[in-house]
């Protein structure tokens, strides 16, 4: 995993997990901002070539980390990253339900997101 770049692409709602200047794995989220502010990541890919290496969670670890130095919480909506929160819960605490609640309303009003 050394040789695995993150980098969060905040406009376009992507983190990106790069190797050899070539994007190899995603997290892809929208910022929401009312009950409150909150990341919500809705998709985790990996490139098959890459799977198996721990990218996922990488990605995962590395969204808890840029909402917890931004002050925010994380509403996972990718099962994926659910799934992560529920084995590290002292990375990644648990969301609101009306969070959540919101995040999904968000996602059906912008079908074209995703």
């Amino acid at each position: 995993m050394s040789d695995i770049e993150i980098r969060d692409d905040r406009p376009a709602g992507r983190l990106e997990a790069v190797a050899a200047g070539e994007v190899v794995g995603r997290v892809e989220y929208f910022v929401l901002e009312a009950p409150a502010r909150a990341l919500v990541p809705v998709h985790t890919i990996v490139e098959p070539a890459h799977e198996g290496k721990g990218i996922a969670g990488s990605l995962a670890r590395e969204l808890y980390g840029i909402a917890r130095r931004e002050g925010v919480t994380v509403a996972p909506l990718c099962p994926y990253v659910v799934k992560w929160a529920e084995r590290h819960p002292d990375e990644a605490p648990a969301a609101d339900p009306e969070l959540l609640r919101a995040a999904k309303e968000w996602l059906v009003a912008h079908p074209d997101r995703f």
